[in-house]
């Protein structure tokens, strides 16, 4: 127990790990504060939707040479969210038809830009680190910790704020609508959020594993719980524990972070899945 004490005191005597855990931990709490809401709101997959997005928009700031892929990423993948909320409420093009063709189709484009005209010798490697995740939370900058930062509080200020109101519209639109609330305006500025969340989250777990950090602590929180402040709670402090617990393990093990953050949320959802279990019997 010792010896793995001094190693991660090794470890963590250098710079880029203490950025990979305060990114971590910030990304992991932001996502799951508006997992609760997403899941509850059946919105799940704009996670998924919009994590393709920011690969496609990724890929075009590879091959134009930019050195600060966030100028092209982050207000690309805002704008997607606003236009996949508005498709969404198109009668002839259902939400889900709407998150599958935006994906799909910044997916496809941004995987073909690249080959195309990616100067890299390892393009496969790129791919994959961008998709997975596997080394990009290794090399932040300091500048790009305190973006992240920078967002991260935003994001937080914001759910604080309008906490309220994002419960009215969480459980009953219409209800909310009749009381004076801009419920439009408000799922238009959870979808703003969720886009910035996807954008910090692409250097921690990649764009195929962002969906995961939304959902699976709001889904463990639910099954034992059930007051909506309760299960907000639980799912940051099990999003928060689960990413320093995925940072830690692939900086011991030489694991990809992405994927044991990941294999660490699912894991913690089949204890909470079991233990609800055996309650109802």
């Amino acid at each position: 127990m010792t010896e793995l004490f001094d190693t991660l005191k090794y470890y963590f005597s250098f710079p880029f790990v203490q950025y990979a855990m305060i990114v971590g931990l910030l990304i992991a709490l932001c996502s799951s504060l508006l997992g609760v809401t997403l899941v509850l709101k059946r919105f799940s997959f704009i996670g998924d939707g919009l994590s393709h997005v920011a690969f496609g928009a990724m890929a075009v700031a590879i091959v134009v040479g930019l050195t600060n892929t966030m100028v092209i990423i982050l207000p690309v993948t805002v704008i997607s969210a606003i236009l996949l909320l508005r498709t969404g409420q198109n009668t002839k093009i259902k939400g889900d038809a709407a998150v599958a063709m935006i994906s799909v189709g910044a997916l496809a484009v941004g995987y073909m830009l690249i080959n195309l005209f990616s100067k890299s010798a390892n393009v496969a490697g790129d791919v994959c680190s961008t998709l997975f995740g596997s080394t990009s939370i290794l090399t932040l900058t300091k500048s790009e910790v305190w973006l992240c930062i920078g967002m991260a509080a935003v994001v937080l200020a914001v759910f604080v704020l309008f906490y309220n109101r994002i419960f009215a519209v969480t459980f009953d639109e219409n209800f909310a609508k009749a009381t004076g609330i801009k419920a439009d305006a408000l799922n238009l500025l959870i979808a703003v959020i969720t886009a910035l969340i996807i954008v910090l989250a692409m250097n921690l777990v990649g764009s195929l594993l962002i969906s995961a950090l939304i959902i699976f602590p709001a889904l463990s929180a639910m099954s034992l719980l059930r007051s909506f402040r309760s299960v907000v709670i639980c799912s940051a402090v099990i999003s928060v524990i689960c990413a320093a617990a995925g940072i830690l393990l692939s900086v011991l093990f030489s694991t990809p972070v992405g994927s044991t953050i990941v294999t660490a949320d699912i894991a913690v959802f089949a204890v909470f899945k079991t233990v609800s279990l055996i309650k109802e019997r």
